[in-house]
Parts: C-alpha cells; sequence; structure tokens
C-alpha cells in the first residue's frame, strides 16, 4: 500500500520561504510522477506543481512560477517544493499527490492515485 506523509509546513511572513517534504512508503516514488496541489479555506483543490517519473520534467502553476521549485531525491523516496518568496495567497492545506508513471503533465487531482494527508502552509502579512 502506497502511503505518503506530508511534513515542513508552517507559518512564516511574507517574502519567507519553506521547504515542503512528501516522503512514501510502501513503494519506491522512482515510478512515480509526483504533485503538489493546495485547498484554502472554501476553495477548490488547486495543482501547484508536478514532477515526472522520467527524467524530472516539471510544471507549475502560472501564480508560483518563479518562486517555487519542485524536486526529487529518489534514493530518500521524497519529493520537495521548495517554496520562496511566499505570499499570503500562497496560505493553505498543501497535499502530495503520487500516481505510477503517469504523464506529463499531471495538472488534475483525479490523474493521481495517492494522496497525503496535507500539511498547513499559513504565510502572514
Amino acid at each position: 500500500q502506497v502511503q505518503l506523509v506530508e511534513s515542513g509546513g508552517g507559518l512564516v511572513q511574507a517574502g519567507g520561504s519553506l521547504r515542503l517534504f512528501c516522503t512514501a512508503s510502501g513503494t519506491t516514488l522512482n515510478r512515480y510522477t509526483v504533485g503538489w496541489f493546495r485547498q484554502a479555506p472554501g476553495k477548490e483543490r488547486e495543482f501547484v506543481a508536478t514532477i515526472y517519473w522520467s527524467g524530472g520534467s516539471t510544471a507549475f502553476e502560472d501564480s508560483v512560477k518563479g518562486r517555487f521549485t519542485i524536486s526529487r531525491d529518489n534514493a530518500k523516496n521524497t519529493v520537495y517544493l521548495q517554496m520562496n518568496s511566499l505570499k499570503p495567497e500562497d496560505t493553505a492545506v498543501y497535499y502530495c499527490a503520487a500516481v505510477r508513471w503517469g504523464s506529463f503533465p499531471s495538472t488534475r487531482a483525479p490523474q493521481y492515485d495517492y494522496w497525503g494527508q496535507g500539511t498547513q502552509v499559513t504565510v502572514s502579512s
């Protein structure tokens, strides 16, 4: 059974940085496309970033381009979301998701089979 666990969330001031971690158990992530999504109160879950299983191609939602990066360390079975220049509108619960093999870019939630429980990111102004 594939399990994903997010960590690294917290409270940060606008302009600050956070690094989120998505660690898998029950499988090796090198065969999975992994995405990050977020959901703010009263809003629908939205795509943030994805990294393809093969070659490490990445894609980002427009509002985070140039501020967020996504990377993976297959040896640690972990995918990272580095978030810089954070804004109050980035406040949300952040979820990582995975799909075996997958396609690129996978930007829609139904394209993913496995989800973590989420980690809260709060950016104060």
